[in-house]
């Protein structure tokens, strides 16, 4: 049986597929691009409750939503494919303080980016203001977690772990590579890394295209 994944081409479900893909599971894509309106967030309400993506339904008919638990799921229940330092590993602890990190101060902004009316109501200029500082606030979090983190080859040293595919995805976001590279020149090398890697080649150009990076 195959898993089924809620998610959309460039969004959080992305590093959850590459790390599918690498492991090799057997799964198909709802696409369910949840920005784009009340229909789309519609798809994924059978799943889950927030309506948000990823969601991702196991073969036992289990759903896991939150990138970051399918994600370190995916790396525990797959041990084979060594994605994710295991309890025993002195890596472990760091894994989860950045795999927590990156959700909990820089994936949560795009909540507001999305619709800062959520926030602000329909004040343009206030709505301005939040883009901008949510856009700081996340530049400011990439900095600050390179100057924590002591990469290898990889994030967590010589392996590659789903932390480098969560981190390769979402630097792409606002305020996109350029400003990350700037904020965070030691991870910028690793995600470089992960952008080349043979194994991902088909998959970035289907799932995250790198034609229209600046």
């Amino acid at each position: 049986m195959s898993f089924t994944i809620y998610g959309a081409a460039g969004s959080g479900s992305v590093p959850v597929e590459a790390a599918m893909t690498l492991i090799g599971l057997d799964y198909r894509v709802i696409e369910a691009v949840t920005w784009e309106g009340e229909a789309e967030r519609d798809k994924v309400a059978i799943v889950n409750p927030m309506r948000q993506i990823p969601a991702l339904v196991l073969p036992s008919g289990e759903t896991i939503t939150e990138s970051a638990a399918i994600l370190i799921w995916l790396a525990d229940a797959y041990p084979q494919a060594r994605l994710g330092p295991m309890l025993d590993d002195p890596r472990r602890a760091q894994f989860l303080r950045w795999m927590s990190f990156i959700p909990a101060s820089i994936y949560s902004m795009f909540w507001v980016r999305d619709e800062p009316s959520r926030l602000a109501g329909d004040d343009a200029a206030a709505q301005a203001e939040l883009k901008q500082r949510t856009l700081e606030r996340i530049a400011d979090c990439w900095r600050v977690m390179d100057s924590q983190i002591t990469p290898g080859r990889f994030l967590l040293g010589e392996e590659l772990s789903v932390l480098d595919l969560y981190v390769a995805v979402a630097s792409r976001w606002t305020p996109r590579r350029a400003r990350f590279t700037a904020e965070a020149p030691r991870m910028a090398e690793v995600v470089r890394r992960v952008d080349d890697l043979p194994a991902l080649r088909d998959f970035w150009t289907e799932r995250f295209p790198f034609e229209d990076e600046p």
